[in-house]
């Protein structure tokens, strides 16, 4: 079903207006360019561009199939495919597909696989993102059918009954041919958890920094940054949020007004979503790869902090008047205005105002509505401080609560309190840490974020198996899934 573009267009405008929050850090594939030109099959056909969009009739439930079918998009590439070759599957999980047909071609692992053993990638959208939409909205009695086990059955659904686009499309379904289950992040948990869940569908799997633990309070999401970052940085952010969360501790508003004002965030009028804002600087982090250079934009953040006078401090740091000075001088001059423009800070970083279009906006397309839901029902991973007398580079005042206030923010008819999402549940039904698969292979990077929702969370000691390998590297988050990482690492 197609959604009139014009209401698709205003929806994109309200959302403009703020950030939206839960697409920061969010377990999210890296993007990278669509390749250009002409594709030939093995045989000098021509053949359609991989930006070709095609439709998938699925079911709006799959314990009521009753219900009818949604079109559900994907993307074909068969450019390697040769008879009797596999099909590797791949949803981009939380995100709009449109933009990532990249993964379709051997810029990526996935190509790489599909010209080693012929062949042919598909990307299919996940349910409720994008415009795969089983409904013409996302108001929380819509996305009822955004699950967990929904999703899984969309992937099975699809690999046993769709007739391909390719010659002989209609006859390599699992059982004809092998399927490849690949994805990163989410889209990796969702391998893992597809696998363990319907058994003898995929004959293989390739999970990327795939967050197979569901967890409440995600405080480890920091840990790796914490770890790999500079010194000399990180002991200047540690000494700004130990004094911030001192005068919480003393309830000394007239002292957290002066630390605002430093960072140009007077305006701020809670002080959880001051705290909040200076996570902003860390989750950037995530779209760090091999590949980038000394100008993006964490990098920048810390030669704010680390560098004065054209002096590098040494690991303790230049101590917390500068730290201040300098991390708040960069919020004024830099990144403010790279992420808000002329938005005032309140409208951009409050999260208390319940009549602001980011928590009413219900139409589709809206990543951040979606994702929370998921979030709120059955994953959890709120990015919060850690407990108390740990080094922390983010501030005790971020605790779970703080999240789940805004799941009833989002949802209020679905929520009349601050739920708890059922992690626990989602790791028993999926396996969570304790999964074991047979040709099940994951590949995670030590300067991940995510690490500590991955098999190689530390002091987990998952061994390394022929039956399920599990690889670990130096990269980022994702990092093995683009061809250009490996080149630039090796």
């Amino acid at each position: 079903m197609m959604w009139p573009i014009a209401s698709l267009l205003l929806a994109g405008v309200a959302r403009a207006a703020i950030l939206n929050a839960m697409l920061r850090g969010m377990p999210s594939l890296p993007k990278l360019p669509v390749p250009e030109g002409s594709v030939t099959s093995p045989n000098g056909t021509a053949l359609p561009s991989i930006t070709t969009v095609y439709y998938f009739d699925q079911l709006i439930d799959h314990t009521d199939p009753g219900l009818g079918t949604f079109q559900q998009w994907y993307w074909m590439d068969w450019e390697f495919y040769e008879p009797g070759g596999p099909i590797i599957l791949m949803t981009p999980g939380e995100t709009d597909a449109n933009g990532y047909e990249g993964y379709l071609a051997n810029e990526t692992i996935n190509g790489l696989i599909a010209q080693q053993q012929s062949d042919a990638t598909i990307l299919i959208e996940h349910r409720f993102f994008g415009y795969s939409n089983p409904y013409d909205n996302l108001t929380s009695q819509s996305l009822v059918l955004l699950t967990i086990e929904q999703a899984v059955n969309d992937l099975v659904y699809f690999a046993t009954t769709a007739d391909l686009p390719m010659p002989g499309g209609d006859a390599v379904k699992p059982g004809q041919a092998p399927w490849i289950l690949i994805g990163g992040s989410y889209s990796g948990a969702l391998t893992s958890w597809t696998m363990v869940n319907k058994l003898g569908i995929f004959w293989a799997g390739y999970a990327s920094s795939a967050i197979v633990e569901a967890i409440t309070d995600h405080y480890g999401y920091f840990t790796p940054i914490r770890e790999y970052m500079l010194q000399n940085c990180s002991s200047d952010v540690e000494a700004v949020i130990a004094y911030l969360d001192g005068m919480y501790a003393a309830n000394d508003t007239a002292g957290i007004q002066t630390l605002k004002e430093a960072f140009g965030l007077g305006d701020v009028i809670h002080v959880d979503d001051f705290a909040s804002a200076l996570q902003y600087n860390l989750f950037v982090w995530q779209s760090l790869q091999p590949d980038v250079g000394p100008g993006a934009m964490f990098f920048k953040f810390c030669d704010a902090l680390k560098v004065k006078d054209g002096v590098n401090t040494g690991p303790e740091g230049w101590g917390l008047e500068n730290a201040i000075d300098s991390w708040g001088n960069f919020w004024n001059t830099t990144y403010y205005n790279y992420v808000y423009g002329d938005e005032d800070a309140e409208t951009c970083l409050g999260t208390y105002d319940m009549t602001q279009s980011y928590w009413t906006d219900v139409t589709i397309n809206n990543a951040g509505s979606s994702w929370f839901w998921m979030v709120c029902n059955q994953v959890g991973y709120y990015q919060v401080g850690p407990p108390e007398g740990q080094p922390a580079v983010v501030s005790c005042i971020l605790q779970p609560i703080y999240e789940e206030c805004q799941c009833v923010n989002m949802f209020p008819q679905t929520f009349a309190y601050p739920p708890l999402p059922t992690t626990a549940l989602t790791d028993i039904m999926y396996a969570g840490w304790d999964v074991y698969m047979l040709r099940l292979f994951f590949a995670n990077g030590l300067r991940d974020p995510w690490l500590e929702a991955t098999v190689s969370a530390d002091r987990l000691f998952k061994l390394n198996t022929t039956v399920m390998p599990i690889y670990e590297g130096d990269g980022f988050h994702c990092s093995d899934l683009i061809t250009e990482n490996g080149i630039v690492d090796h």
